[in-house]
């Protein structure tokens, strides 16, 4: 099935706070991984995919991305921008995009990174003609801080437990980004006012009866925020060990064959 989705919203408006002083000149979106911004690493990473249009929310040091980024033309996208004079949360953050989105869109947070195929990821959800909305979920090792999904045989999210929890389900698994919504959702969303996706949006989705669904992220699939100086440097390692080893996959690949000794015919 081919991926006919073409945009997405990358949530840049955090602080930084416990990224200090690394974030006192720059957001954190723009913490430098190899090199170049987090961000810069989305939009080459959702563009290898099919994404074309970018929405970025922005609060913190704004003109830093916009500086950086302009309207896109170096990636050969679009990037549109929505300044937030207080924060409107990581569903509120997207309702100022409300005219310009499409039928479905990808959400990300800019401040995490993926390794993800977001093609498969696109077809899954395509696949589910009831989905209004999918996030992604994986076997978590501190549930007792993480947002739990209760996902049934056909991977639709049938129970939603926000943390902090004071009894876990007997079977879950920790839902966060990347997500991919229907448009339709953007209507339960309130204009101006703080609110968020997973405490308050998917919730609400389910509470009306909406399909809601769940993405198993894979072995090799990788996502990790970079909110603290610990994360930051788990992330820095993934993605040099990331480098080198594409490096070396990319000399193994232009190794020369070895030559076939010629056998001189004897006539």
């Amino acid at each position: 099935m081919p991926n006919r989705i073409t945009q997405a919203v990358i949530l840049s408006a955090g602080l930084g706070t416990r990224l200090r002083p690394l974030t006192n000149k720059i957001p954190k979106v723009m913490l430098p991984l190899q090199g170049k911004p987090l961000l810069e690493h989305h939009i080459e990473q959702l563009k290898k995919h099919g994404i074309r249009e970018f929405f970025i929310n922005l609060h913190y040091l704004p003109d830093v991305i916009k500086n950086y980024f302009g309207e896109g033309g170096k990636w050969d996208v679009k990037i549109y921008y929505a300044f937030e004079q207080e924060i409107l949360g990581t569903a509120g953050g997207v309702k100022n995009f409300e005219s310009a989105l499409a039928d479905n869109f990808f959400i990300i947070y800019g401040d995490a990174f993926y390794e993800i195929n977001y093609e498969h990821l696109a077809d899954f959800y395509l696949s589910h003609k009831d989905a209004v909305g999918m996030g992604t979920v994986r076997q978590t090792d501190h549930p007792w801080d993480s947002d739990l999904a209760v996902v049934d045989g056909g991977g639709r999210i049938v129970e939603f437990h926000i943390k902090p929890h004071k009894e876990l389900p007997k079977s879950y698994f920790g839902m966060s980004a990347p997500y991919i919504f229907s448009k339709k959702i953007l209507e339960y969303i309130p204009r101006g006012k703080y609110y968020e996706i997973d405490h308050n949006l998917v919730p609400d989705l389910l509470a009306r009866g909406y399909h809601y669904y769940a993405y198993r992220l894979k072995e090799d699939e990788f996502r990790k925020d970079i909110g603290t100086m610990e994360r930051y440097k788990e992330v820095q390692e993934y993605v040099s060990n990331l480098k080198t080893e594409i490096s070396k996959s990319s000399i193994s690949k232009q190794k020369p064959r070895p030559k076939t000794p010629q056998t001189k015919l004897r006539i």
